[in-house]
């Protein structure tokens, strides 16, 4: 496929996402970074052996795999022109995204319960680096949303037709690929952690 052939709409259209990629890809070499500086550390003698990740964190991940699943479903509608289907599961998209984050700071205050700190007396580096590491995935998460609120204005304005999914493909890609992040640091944490 030749990128400079089309409508001047649709090489838009295909720079937004190759844009898209490309800030999805620099995501990806951050945090195999911060995740390849975790296993290096781990060797280190203040490493904190069999620590277990708090419920909350599991509870989290159940949270934004429904919000992915929500996304696609409103998708779904959208490509069938349900205008009230697409409302409803963009709505539990945010719900659910919402209910992530209030997990995942449940969980930090599971940790802090415990006597681990992000800095200071009472920390260590394995918990540095766990807080690190998803309190960035969060921040990315409130983008997410903030996209994700975005798209729910757009389509109470009715900018969105099964013709017209630009911006809403644009933060559901977002939106899958931080859930797809959060699945593998989850899974990263719990087992290598």
């Amino acid at each position: 496929m030749d990128l400079t052939q089309g409508t001047l709409e649709e090489k838009h259209g295909r720079a937004k996402k190759m844009m898209l990629w490309f800030g999805i890809i620099s995501l990806v070499m951050s945090f195999a970074g911060w995740t390849s500086a975790f296993v290096v550390s781990s060797t280190r003698p203040d490493w904190l052996e069999d620590f277990k990740l708090p419920n909350a964190f599991i509870i989290s991940t159940v949270f934004i795999i429904l919000s992915s699943i929500a996304f696609l479903v409103a998708k779904r509608a959208l490509k069938k022109d349900d205008r009230k289907q697409v409302t409803i599961w963009l709505l539990a998209t945010l719900v659910f995204g919402l209910l992530f984050i209030f997990n995942q700071f449940k969980g930090f205050q599971e940790i802090i319960d415990l006597g681990y700190n992000f800095t200071g007396p009472t920390s260590n580096v394995t918990m540095s680096y766990i807080y690190l590491i998803a309190m960035v995935h969060i921040l990315h998460v409130v983008a997410g949303l903030i996209c994700l609120l975005v798209v729910i204005y757009n389509h109470f304005k009715q900018k969105y037709s099964s013709t017209n999914m630009l911006g809403f493909e644009l933060a559901a890609t977002f939106w899958h690929f931080i859930d797809i992040l959060w699945i593998y640091l989850f899974l990263f944490l719990y087992f290598v952690g």
